[in-house]
């Protein structure tokens, strides 16, 4: 299987597109929605521990009197 990125420039093309979904030879994937959303929550998902606001605060004061 070969994955793609396409810039869609002519609404014609999307419905060109469908149909060829809707004919099972290609599978489409909106990732124009949410796709940060989705990146986010998996990286969220993988770490051990949320900073609280005050070690946050805390970092950010010390990066900046740097």
């Amino acid at each position: 299987m070969n994955t793609m990125r396409i810039d869609i420039l002519n609404p014609k093309a999307t419905r060109i597109l469908k149909e060829l979904a809707d004919l099972n030879l290609i599978s489409i994937q909106d990732t124009s929605k949410n796709g940060f959303a989705v990146v986010l929550k998996r990286l969220r998902g993988k770490a051990k521990s949320t900073p609280s606001l005050d070690e946050i605060t805390a970092e950010v004061e010390k990066v900046r009197s740097k």
